[in-house]
């Protein structure tokens, strides 16, 4: 049996007036991410942590913001294709651990949401999603709620 672990950080700016997508899901806020994709932040952490887990490159490698297939794409098809691309290398999914920090809004409350779309996208139990969330105490861009940033670690399992 080989266990491999990865690492995912990503940022996305918040602008007024978009879609905030976090998790799968629309979270109800007056701004939302900027990106090529939905800007969904945690999908794309995640999506990093197992490819590169899996020395499978990133994101960008696989999805690059220069093709136009990709322009608004809702995430949750990122993640799937990444999920797909670590079962045929042989890989499942231990677990996923993660932290949002954001100001606004709360995410508490959205977070079993959140592990249950991602649960189905990834062919896995919520229970191995740990989704948590923090501020900054109002420190840097992300205290001046200028954007969202977050942060993955996984863990996979080849037999």
């Amino acid at each position: 049996m080989k266990i491999r672990t990865g690492f995912g950080y990503d940022v996305h700016q918040l602008q007024e007036g978009l879609p905030f997508w976090l998790g799968g899901i629309l979270v109800p806020h007056t701004h939302g991410g900027l990106g090529h994709s939905d800007a969904d932040v945690l999908i794309h952490v995640i999506c990093d942590a197992l490819l590169g887990a899996a020395n499978l490159r990133d994101i960008g490698f696989h999805f690059p913001d220069t093709d136009p297939q990709y322009k608004g794409v809702d995430s949750k098809r990122l993640l799937a294709e990444v999920a797909r691309l670590l079962r045929e290398q042989g890989y499942t999914i231990g677990n996923i651990d993660s932290t949002i920090c954001l100001e606004a809004p709360k995410v508490n409350p959205h977070i079993p949401e959140m592990q249950r779309v991602l649960a189905e996208v990834l062919g896995i139990e919520p229970d191995d999603i740990s989704i948590k969330a923090t501020t900054t105490e109002k420190l840097g861009f992300v205290g001046r709620r200028e954007g969202v940033a977050a942060y993955a670690s996984v863990l996979i399992v080849k037999q």
